[in-house]
């Protein structure tokens, strides 16, 4: 899952490490059309995908070859056709921007006084500049940064930031509200997202973008954001149809806003307090900042695997199951000298379960009647990167994809009643879910933190994003046998132990039986919509559905 680079509230929707001692390598399939997903071969893949040989599946790799060579020789393996052409790959042209930044900035005003990067604020650069200048630039406090018209709400109204550095607040105003219509209250709609700020500010032709960091409505602490000083990042090669980028984004402490504000003479709780409320007003600071960055740049190539079945009566209409290839390759060693993280959770039984779901649907007695895609994407660890260059350049247009369906981080647990829906409410894929769920006794569970935004966090958002129906599901956590508490306990075990570190491999003790359940579920809902004429819709309120209805008019 998407935690590089801003991790988040990882409890709310992953799984759990069974403490069970006992190797389990049995079928658990049921009776029922997805039998064909057994146990068995669900492990032999996620061990084949997580083991040593593979180096952790970083893009740029030769794990990234060994991969993608893997995942051809299964597809074919299955009957699969090529999904991109007579290819099974897509290229993802992609950049690596190494930014460093200087060790202080400047601000000038009523006081002058010097921030220290790291400690106060931590910047990067996303342009392909191999230097940038912020040179005594007007600092603009734009509230929420949020342009959101279905709320009637628009943050930068009479404003001109051209050129300018913009400060704004982490989430969106329904955080702080007690109306849980207001906004969606305490659930993070995509205007929350930090990458939306960074982008609708450069929309508005703004230098900068700064928010302001806030643990509790961000999910995490400062120290999230600073592991990104100085870090390499990679980006989707956009030569030949860039779009403007700010010159500097990045992240200062609440406590540095306090200062920042109180040097303009403005109370920052109070600014808070009035952007929160409609119609407020953003304002110059009547500060100006000063800092310098260098970026080297490398351009390299990744890529997304594809397979498919074609429909029988609707082949140019898709439902597509995805899940992302990439982890973190090799790194810091831990105290046992062991340095592949080989990313078993994250992400190999996702693509494991991509390839029983490919299993599954062969086996069916009759080939589906629209055409059923799967799509392991690059780069997920590094920005979602390959699921946005996919959305971008789809195989199938956006018109005629019925549903995206993403997998990340199937846990190796027991069964469970629950199966965890993120984004509660968005689309009606999610009562599909539901009534499959309650015809095997079970029942959909929303996500525990929807104030996170982890809606927004895997690969089924780029899908989102252009208009597409996306369905993100996690692991429930009330075990069959031990119930809630018991689950809970072995998510903070997870997270303790096992998340981004070399301990994220199969081991001996794993229990499978609760994946294998949860992908039985998504064989069914989208068997439902490839035997069918059916078409899922975006939810009333959700951001994304007047992107959908403007091109399916």
């Amino acid at each position: 899952m998407f935690k590089k680079f801003i991790p988040f509230a990882i409890p709310a929707i992953i799984g759990l490490f069974s403490a069970c001692q006992s190797s389990n390598t049995e079928s658990t399939s049921t009776e029922g059309e997805a039998s064909p997903i057994t146990s068995e071969s669900y492990r032999e893949y996620v061990s084949e995908l997580a083991s040593d040989e593979l180096e952790g599946r970083k893009p740029f790799t030769n794990g990234e070859k060994k991969t993608l060579a893997y995942l051809e020789q299964e597809f074919r393996a299955l009957g699969l056709e090529p999904g991109n052409g007579d290819s099974y790959l897509q290229e993802v042209p992609m950049v690596e921007i190494t930014t460093s930044p200087a060790p202080s900035m400047t601000v000038t005003g009523a006081e002058n006084f010097e921030l220290k990067g790291l400690e106060d604020y931590v910047i990067w650069a996303r342009r392909t500049d191999e230097t940038v200048s912020i040179s005594q630039d007007e600092l603009v406090f734009a509230g929420f940064g949020i342009v959101a018209p279905e709320y009637n709400w628009n943050d930068y109204a009479g404003l001109n930031v051209k050129d300018k550095v913009v400060v704004v607040l982490v989430s969106d105003p329904g955080f702080y509200a007690e109306d849980s219509t207001f906004f969606k209250g305490k659930t993070m709609t995509y205007y929350g997202r930090w990458t939306y700020k960074y982008e609708e500010a450069a929309r508005r032709g703004a230098k900068g973008c700064l928010i302001v960091h806030d643990t509790a409505p961000a999910g995490y602490g400062f120290d999230v954001v600073q592991n990104n000083w100085n870090a390499s990042k990679l980006y989707l090669d956009t030569r030949g149809n860039e779009t403007y980028r700010c010159a500097m984004e990045g992240w200062v402490t609440k406590p540095v806003a306090e200062k920042l504000f109180a040097a303009a003479g403005i109370d920052y709780q109070t600014a808070l307090n009035n952007a929160t409320k409609p119609g407020f007003q953003s304002k110059s600071i009547n500060l100006k900042v000063s800092t310098s960055m260098t970026a080297a740049i490398k351009y390299d190539r990744s890529y997304n695997a594809i397979a498919k079945i074609t429909g029988s009566e609707r082949p140019d209409e898709a439902i597509i199951y995805s899940a992302h290839w990439d982890h973190l390759g090799i790194g810091k060693a831990d105290e046992k000298g062991d340095s592949i993280y080989n990313g078993a959770v994250d992400n190999a039984s996702g693509v494991a379960a991509l390839l029983e779901l490919a299993k599954a649907f062969k086996a069916q007695p009759q080939q589906p009647e629209r055409s059923v895609v799967f799509l392991s994407v690059t780069a997920e660890e590094q920005g979602l990167w390959g699921s946005a260059y996919y959305a971008e350049n789809p195989v199938f247009p956006k018109e005629k994809i019925v549903a995206d369906i993403n997998m990340d981080m199937f846990i190796p647990s027991g069964k469970t009643k629950d199966i965890v829906l993120v984004g509660m409410g968005q689309s009606e894929l999610e009562d599909i879910l539901a009534e499959e769920a309650s015809k095997v006794g079970r029942y959909i569970a929303a996500e525990a933190t929807p104030e996170a935004g982890l809606y927004y966090r895997s690969d089924h958002f780029n899908f989102a994003k252009i208009g597409v129906p996306a369905m993100f599901t996690a692991a429930g956590i009330d075990d069959t046998e031990k119930g809630k508490e018991y689950g809970k306990k072995l998510q903070e075990d997870y997270v303790a132990n096992y998340y981004h570190k070399p301990t994220d491999e199969v081991t001996a003790d794993w229990k499978t039986e609760g994946a294998v359940e949860d992908i039985k579920l998504l064989f069914n809902v989208g068997k439902r919509l490839a035997f069918s004429e059916e078409w899922p819709s975006w939810k009333s309120g959700s951001e994304f559905k007047s992107v959908r209805e403007a091109y399916k008019k």
